[in-house]
């Protein structure tokens, strides 16, 4: 909504060679349900993980077992965030629900706080969470065990207990850790390493999960440096009295996509490398967004767009170069556009719609209505207006065009929108 001094070439180049959606949504602004919606090609109301403590359904068929099924490698480096709960992701990152999922190759890592809470406590002798001394300190993941190997175990966690809590949230210092060691740095090494591993006789999927842009806001003093005095707009509706520490974390938090960027080139690199770049799709996106102080709130898991808005690029043969579509697109719609690009269905993924029609310049109409929930709250939009409701019967109603911020509640005067959209949740939701 504002020009922002972002430096994402790699991405616009994408962009420039592809399609870009500017009104996609994430299914649900959460971790864990968002990649199970998108793993099953399901809507928050049926994929059965409605919160980071619960883990993707084994039963519940994934578009990688489709690929994998066809003879697809089916890879994934990062955060993968489908066994979430466990706090245990193997040494190697690697545990045998994966291969159910679906998944022939992956090193699964923790995300940032996971990696803390999995190494800092351990169960007493009645089965309760304790704080363990930092002896004890017990790496459950492949990224936690490099950082040991290393012996930067220890400085890490200490770095990031002095971000934790409300009073420390704008620790926007840089992290000690040197350049390589810095987590998504390491999770591109190791992608690559990974995808040098492929024949080139066979169809391939390699999911890259970055654990950036994300809290607490670490990033190294390389990149600290590269954007200190570049300014960014305040948020919106935020606190007086924290604008500078707020235009801080905004820096840092354009720090972390200039280094995504910069891995991603990494990775189309090697891509020609293997000279299968002019036959490969690449998709661009994220689970959620993130408030950054807009109304005075952090993170996700609400229903306003800083949250359920999500970047999505598609680029590759036979999609249209420089377009830009405000057709209304959710998460999970990628399941069914990847599957159909590889020559098949996924009946199972009943709430996505293939993307690949509108990728390839035919005008369809995709969706009359998109969809996020979480918890208490229901978010429908029909791309001119969008509809809220929460448990505790709130209705908010807002024009996109004239209110792009989502801040003037126009329910009461606009009954008969509210109905006939809140009808709409009710089919939906009846149709569950």
């Amino acid at each position: 909504m504002e020009d922002l001094p972002l430096r994402m070439p790699n991405i616009k180049r994408l962009m420039d060679n592809g399609v870009t959606f500017t009104n996609a949504v994430t299914p649900s602004p959460l971790c864990a349900p968002a990649r199970a919606c998108l793993a099953a090609g399901l809507r928050y109301k049926n994929c059965r993980v409605a919160t980071n403590h619960e883990n993707y359904p084994i039963d519940l068929k994934t578009y990688y077992t489709a690929l994998k099924d066809i003879g697809y490698i089916v890879a994934s480096v990062g955060k993968l965030d489908l066994h979430k709960h466990d706090l245990f992701w193997g040494m190697d990152g690697w545990v045998p629900e994966l291969e159910k999922m679906g998944f022939t190759h992956v090193i699964d890592n923790e995300g940032k706080w996971d990696a803390i809470l999995s190494v800092t406590r351990k169960k007493d002798e009645n089965g309760k969470y304790i704080k363990a001394d930092p002896g004890d300190y017990k790496p459950k993941g492949p990224y936690m065990k490099y950082l040991a190997e290393n012996s930067l175990l220890e400085t890490h966690i200490q770095d990031f207990m002095n971000r934790f809590g409300n009073k420390k949230m704008f620790n926007s210092e840089p992290t000690p850790l040197p350049e390589e060691s810095y987590c998504d740095n390491w999770i591109t090494n190791n992608g690559i390493e990974m995808l040098r591993q492929f024949p080139n006789n066979k169809p391939w999927h390699l999911v890259i999960n970055f654990v950036c842009p994300h809290d607490p806001w670490d990033i190294t003093k390389r990149m600290k440096e590269t954007w200190e005095g570049v300014l960014f707009p305040k948020p919106f509706k935020g606190s007086a009295k924290s604008v500078n520490k707020e235009l801080k974390v905004r820096q840092n938090y354009a720090a972390m996509l200039e280094n995504i960027d910069k891995n991603v080139g990494f990775f189309i690199d090697e891509v020609k490398k293997r000279g299968e770049l002019e036959n490969t799709i690449i998709i661009y996106s994220s689970d959620h967004g993130e408030m950054l102080g807009d109304f005075k709130r952090y993170n996700k898991m609400v229903p306003e767009r800083g949250s359920t808005k999500i970047p999505l690029v598609i680029s590759g043969p036979g999609i249209e170069k420089g377009k830009y579509s405000d057709t209304l697109v959710e998460l999970q719609d990628l399941t069914s556009t990847i599957v159909d690009y590889a020559g098949i269905e996924m009946r199972e993924a009943k709430d996505s719609i293939s993307l690949r029609p509108l990728l390839e310049g035919n005008n369809v109409v995709h969706r009359k209505y998109q969809i996020s929930a979480f918890g208490g709250w229901k978010m429908i939009s029909d791309g001119k207006y969008k509809l809220i409701v929460e448990k505790n019967n709130n209705i908010r109603l807002y024009f996109l065009k004239d209110d792009p911020w989502e801040n003037n509640n126009i329910a009461k005067d606009n009954p008969q929108i509210v109905d006939k959209l809140v009808n709409e949740l009710n089919i939906e939701y009846e149709n569950s």
